[in-house]
């Protein structure tokens, strides 16, 4: 009997249908850049609270310096001095002027500030008490950023759902908010499974090999967004494989396991999932990365992923990083997918979409995309998807790609909803 196998469409729709976003947290606001706020924010003073000067320079009535011109200046005398942080409490009369530095208050019925640089001083320091000239009329408003520019209070200054920048989190912070909420980071178990896997630190013996495949998959959950969290190796034990799995659903909010591609292991895995849960599928029209189960473990998402490195991070780039982008609140799931020359021939073998490891650059001369395919693309092989910086997809159907042809690459060295 055939083995039915999914579109990587159909199980990413599966797997992202089946999670939700985690409960909602307040944080540090710094701490809360590049997430998407979870509530509106809002600014309880005007944003900025004071008409204030937008340069160091005279604050001055605009009506004084109607006629100035360069033939004809126009002087005034020096009467205060306002500094940030300082407010000058006197009046200004008619033929009068306020030293201002930048971000200060401007003074009460003043309404144009010139800066420092065109103005002439004619006696003292420029100071108090010093007398200046001008050569050219202010209008008003010139140079003053008013109350309220950005917002006024209670405006909403941020809104749900968006990213929170470094500016962001400024604007947050001036609109009174030490923190925000987000959805809180959800905790994402690794397991690797494999009696032929030893730790990280050991000198594996004939049959052996270190066990890449936590680190690397722990290293994406990270990046991901997610709280990764390391359950160890489980021998190929049904008992020993249960009792891990089952660790994993009491404590995560999600369950990832690497490794089972072998029959015996794969069986516990599946098997368990069988019988206490629900598989919705365990294979996926791709390549790396075709034998994946994923289904629901004690009301928890549950995905297992092939012991072949290539082949984890690919499973885990095309389903598990998405789902823990939308569990963390973003609406942004998707790589940017460019269109890049195919530098040499690629011969497809199996019915399955394939996504080779490669590198994509631009063409100095033509400013075209061209794909370097030279990688191995043997699935055991992480060097190669370390120096890749996009995957080539050959698609279903297609007997090959020919040198010159142009391709799909999703670029997985940039963020999701990069505009290219």
């Amino acid at each position: 009997m055939a083995e039915h196998m999914i579109s990587v469409e159909e199980a990413r729709a599966i797997v992202l249908a089946h999670i939700a976003p985690t409960d909602v947290v307040e944080v540090e606001t710094w701490r809360a850049v590049g997430l998407p706020l979870a509530e509106d924010v809002a600014t309880d003073i005007d944003l900025s609270p004071f008409a204030n000067s937008a340069m160091d320079g005279y604050a001055v009535h605009s009506e004084d310096l109607a006629v100035a011109t360069s033939d004809a200046p126009v002087t005034l005398d020096v009467v205060g001095h306002e500094a940030a942080g300082h407010v000058y409490t006197g009046s200004v009369g008619a033929g009068q002027a306020v030293r201002i530095m930048t971000g200060a208050p401007v003074p009460e019925g003043l309404d144009a500030v010139v800066k420092y640089e065109i103005v002439d001083v004619l006696d003292g320091d420029g100071n108090e008490g010093s007398r200046i000239a001008f050569t050219h009329p202010a209008k008003v408003g010139e140079n003053i950023r008013e109350a309220g520019l950005e917002a006024h209070a209670g405006e909403r200054v941020l809104a749900a759902g968006e990213v929170l920048t470094s500016a962001g989190a400024g604007l947050a912070a001036s609109a009174g908010h030490e923190k925000v909420r987000v959805h809180r980071a959800p905790v994402v178990g690794v397991l690797s499974v494999g009696t032929e896997l030893v730790g990280v630190t050991d000198v594996p013996a004939r049959g052996q090999i270190r066990d890449a495949n936590a680190t690397a998959l722990l290293a994406a959950a990270l990046e991901a967004g997610a709280e990764p969290r390391f359950f160890g190796i489980a021998r190929d034990d049904e008992a020993a494989i249960a009792a891990s799995v089952h660790e994993m659903v009491a404590s995560c909010d999600f369950v990832i396991t690497s490794g089972g591609a072998s029959a015996g292991d794969y069986d516990f895995i599946e098997a368990l999932v069988h019988r206490e849960g629900e598989v919705l599928f365990d294979r996926i029209s791709m390549r790396p990365g075709k034998a994946i189960t994923f289904g629901i473990l004690g009301g928890k998402p549950f995905l297992g992923l092939s012991g072949n490195p290539a082949a984890a991070c690919v499973g885990f780039e095309m389903l598990a990083r998405p789902a823990i982008r939308a569990m963390r609140g973003h609406t942004a799931l998707d790589r940017s997918v460019q269109s890049a020359r195919v530098d040499a021939p690629i011969a497809k073998r199996q019915a399955r979409r394939f996504y080779d490891r490669a590198r994509v650059v631009r063409d100095p001369a033509t400013g075209t995309l061209a794909v370097d395919h030279s990688f191995s693309q043997n699935s055991a092989l992480l060097g190669t998807l370390h120096r890749s910086n996009c995957l080539l997809v050959v698609p279903e159907g297609m007997q090959g790609l020919e040198a010159g042809d142009m391709a799909d690459v999703v670029r997985i060295d940039l963020p999701e909803g990069a505009e290219l």
